[in-house]
């Protein structure tokens, strides 16, 4: 009995895992060569890289703007986030510093919608099985958990308020505008229906 928990726990890790692996590539693989951007706390982390030149990377911004919202989560929720949620964010936050470095890995293409939709697709996969795993990546989702917390606003008003929010200020950043702005809410419309199904199945 005491074995099969283990496996099952070992289990979880993995998937964990691989879905952190897939989202984060999804992002240094297409999302960020291509120049794209998109909703969430890694949307907000790339916009800051685009707009800093590159001089302040998705790999520093991610992790340090997790640590505080982890802080303020426990101050404000307790220790409800689990083990998993700081085991992503760390995971996450080495490979996004660490796949770049692998100039095989980025994808050039010249179609952005079909960036914007593969890009979605495996940001989806990915997240998809670290939520089923028990897992979360962070970001807008602790936000989301601590303003329910105080007022009757469901997380997903959250979501798309701050996706809303975010995707917007592409239009600050030197060398994008309206067109750069409308396939970052491609990508986050197809990265919502693409969590439901991976969450949901049929019924989403």
């Amino acid at each position: 009995m005491k074995q099969n928990k283990i496996l099952a726990v070992l289990w979880d890790y993995f998937l964990m895992t691989v879905g952190s692996v897939i989202f984060c590539m999804a992002w240094t693989s297409f999302v960020i060569p291509n120049g794209l951007a998109s909703g969430g706390l890694t949307g907000l982390c790339t916009i800051i890289q685009y707009a800093t030149g590159g001089a302040v990377p998705i790999g520093w911004t991610d992790p340090l703007v997790n640590i505080g919202l982890l802080l303020l989560g426990f101050i404000t929720l307790g220790k409800g986030f689990g083990i998993k949620t700081i085991y992503v964010i760390a995971l996450t936050s080495v490979l996004f510093e660490v796949l770049p470095m692998f100039p095989n890995l980025h994808v050039m293409m010249e179609e952005k919608l079909l960036v914007a939709l593969v890009g979605a697709a495996m940001e989806s996969v990915g997240l998809g099985l670290v939520l089923l795993r028990g897992g979360s990546s962070g970001g807008t989702d602790i936000i989301a958990m601590m303003i329910n917390k105080y007022w009757p606003v469901s997380p997903g008003r959250v979501y798309l308020i701050t996706d809303l929010v975010i995707i917007s200020c592409l239009l600050f950043v030197p060398g994008k505008g309206l067109v750069d702005m409308i396939y970052a809410y491609v990508m986050m419309l197809g990265f919502s229906f693409g969590v439901d199904f991976v969450l949901l199945g049929n019924k989403s």
